[in-house]
């Protein structure tokens, strides 16, 4: 295909070519909405100077550095996350943001720390994926005093020193996990549930959410002890087929957090598919391969555009210092996938 043309971009636009030539150089002023509407219709037909288009679009607007700390860079999750986390800023029209982006290898509280103090050195507003340490809470606490508001994404943390919350509300993903297995099963039976760490109030909640539903609602079946899988998929592939062989009987398990990976190569190795009810988090090319093969039941996601453009807002209010309009919590509804809707 030929790339288009300043032509091209005038009939996608329902301008000019001279128009267009104004606001690429920016020689003579042009009304705003006219050099918006250029911008889309470059984006919309690939035109290759949206760049500069951008540049000179939003060049009179109000410029944030946001940065964000996630996890574990390798996991499929997280790369989209950061990807959605981009296209959010790219997307913001009211200011320019500049998203900086980094990835903690370790989930250790000085790893952490020394990732967010690094990030937050350069940035206005941060927000943090992370385990709730004291040491976190110190050094979220610290930057508050600062002005550097400090944002929760997915796990909570129990300092009142950040700025919000963002995500799922995760009792209730662990009482869906326990409505599907229950509903599912055959019979009664045992199940059980992987966190990757309890300092992860997300994780903590979604097996409280569990728990209590079987509690309420399916007391005929066992809920065994809580295994620590620290979200790696070697641990729970391990611990899988551990509790596999002590527990032949399982009817089925949800893996709370990450890992999940271990636990659809353990079923597989086993030749378990479609005989155990496992639930996982996200949606990723392990996680839709297992739901193809009926590894696994069912797969919680969370809704990472909405989540991120929900997100670079409320940092943008926190910037602008209008903390009555930025919510202590903010929940978005999650997404169920199962065989048949992936």
């Amino acid at each position: 295909m030929r790339r288009p043309t300043i032509a091209d971009l005038a009939k996608a636009s329902g301008v000019s070519v001279a128009t267009i030539d104004r606001v690429l150089n920016g020689r003579h002023r042009v009304r705003e909405e006219t050099a918006r509407r250029v911008y889309e219709a470059a984006q919309e037909i690939g035109y290759h100077a949206v760049g500069l288009l951008r540049q000179r679009v939003f060049e009179d607007l109000p410029q944030y550095r946001l940065g964000f700390v996630l996890q574990k860079p390798v996991q499929a999750f997280y790369q989209a996350f950061a990807r959605e986390i981009a296209a959010a800023a790219q997307a913001v029209t009211t200011a320019r943001i500049n998203a900086q982006i980094d990835f903690v290898a370790a989930s250790t509280p000085t790893a952490i720390v020394e990732k967010l103090k690094t990030v937050a050195s350069r940035s206005q507003a941060v927000a943090l994926v992370a385990p709730d340490y004291p040491a976190v809470t110190a050094a979220i606490e610290e930057l508050k005093e600062k002005g550097i508001p400090v944002f929760s994404l997915l796990s909570d943390f129990s300092t009142t020193a950040r700025q919000g919350y963002i995500g799922v509300d995760n009792r209730k993903v662990g009482r869906t996990a326990a409505w599907i297995i229950a509903r599912s099963a055959r019979r009664p039976g045992k199940v059980a549930c992987f966190v990757g760490s309890h300092r992860f109030l997300g994780h903590e909640l979604r097996e409280i959410g569990f728990r209590s539903y079987f509690r309420e609602n399916a007391a005929e079946f066992e809920v065994l002890d809580t295994l620590i899988n620290l979200d790696t998929p070697e641990i729970t592939h391990e611990a899988t087929l551990d509790l596999l062989q002590k527990h032949p009987d399982l009817i089925g398990f949800y893996v709370c957090g990450g890992g999940m990976e271990g636990a659809i190569s353990a079923i597989r190795e086993e030749r378990l598919s479609g005989k155990l009810i496992a639930v996982v988090n996200e949606l990723t090319p392990e996680s839709r391969a297992a739901l193809a093969d009926d590894v696994v039941a069912m797969a919680i996601g969370t809704p990472l555009p909405a989540l991120c453009k929900e997100l670079i807002n409320l940092m943008i209010k926190s910037v602008e210092s209008d903390e009555a309009a930025v919510p202590g919590q903010s929940f978005l509804p999650f997404e169920i996938f199962v065989s048949e809707n992936i």
